[in-house]
């Protein structure tokens, strides 16, 4: 576990490091699926983080639809 920390660590202090670590992911992920399943992958990664963070900071789900989908768009 005191591994994982402290690459954990490592990572958030150096960008660039953190950068290629998430680029050699993504190109696996391209490689190994394709780039179609890839893409929905991200979408669901993207869609659990805003949802995570929805709930860590108790917003109300529909503000968070109001903020993302323009006006013309809505009733």
């Amino acid at each position: 576990m005191d591994k994982w920390l402290k690459l954990l660590e490592t990572l958030s202090g150096n960008k660039r490091l953190l950068g290629t670590v998430i680029g050699v992911l993504l190109g696996l992920f391209f490689l190994i699926f394709g780039l179609l399943k890839t893409i929905i992958f991200g979408f669901f990664v993207i869609g659990g983080f805003y949802v995570g963070k929805m709930i860590e900071e108790r917003e109300d789900w529909r503000d968070v639809i109001d903020k993302i989908v323009p006006d013309k768009y809505r009733d």
